[in-house]
């Protein structure tokens, strides 16, 4: 699979979409909830904001979002695969007094009015677009001024570092002979793939700075192996 590929990466969450919360659990013991409430407790959403999480994936933090902004506040959630917003919408019909919507697009076209949001998150996205610098863009465009947002995924870490060499091994060792024990071998094999051509931090501030946004900020996770990209238009 081509990295960056949109088809292949749209296939790719299609089909895991049915296991992908549990291998999450799983594979990160737990811990993505805790990281993904961490970045929403950094943003700060409050009742009656808008905001909108771009590469929803299943819509786990979407709808903590929604727990945020009620009442008169809302939340769109946005993804081009069909199978994972099918599980969010399920999810959310089980909630349906959180204010969120579930639509299927392109996070590099979203189609939303510009300056419509108050906020914006990305978890696990930036990295599987065709052209993160466009992303960027696309969320400094859909942003009021003064918004926030948040890109959290993966560090793309130098080589040959200690930080690295655990990477590499926990997504060797440990992710994909799990993802493979369910069928999913070639599908999570890509995510170090994936990794290769990401844009490390510093990369990701400068793209954010050339995209307009005033505030940039990358911040390592998880003792370096995460990084949160904290934006304010």
């Amino acid at each position: 699979m081509k990295p960056g590929d949109p088809t292949a990466v749209e296939q790719l969450f299609d089909a895991v979409a049915p296991r992908y919360d549990r291998l999450n659990d799983v594979l990160s013991f737990g811990l993505h909830r805790q990281w993904k409430r961490q970045v929403v407790r950094a943003l700060r959403p409050v009742a009656g904001e808008h905001w909108l999480d771009l590469c929803c994936g299943t819509g786990d933090l979407a709808l903590e979002l929604a727990r945020c902004v009620r009442p008169g506040g809302r939340v769109i959630g946005v993804d081009a695969a069909a199978a994972p917003l099918h599980l969010a919408e399920a999810r959310q019909q089980r909630q349906p007094w959180l204010p969120v919507r579930f639509q299927q697009g392109d996070a590099l076209e979203t189609g939303l009015s510009s300056g419509s949001a108050d906020g914006l998150v990305m978890a696990y996205g930036l990295r599987n677009l065709a052209d993160p610098a466009r992303g960027l863009e696309e969320m400094r465009r859909v942003l009021k001024r003064g918004g926030r947002a948040a890109v959290l995924d993966f560090n793309r870490l130098l080589p040959g570092t200690a930080a690295a060499q655990f990477q590499r091994l926990y997504l060797r060792r440990l992710v994909v002979p799990i993802a493979a024990s369910v069928g999913l071998k070639d599908e999570y094999a890509y995510l170090e793939e994936s990794l290769q051509r990401f844009p490390m931090g510093h990369e990701q501030e400068a793209l954010a700075r050339r995209a307009g946004f005033s505030e940039v900020q990358h911040q390592p996770m998880v003792g370096g192996q995460m990084g949160c990209l904290m934006l304010r238009a």
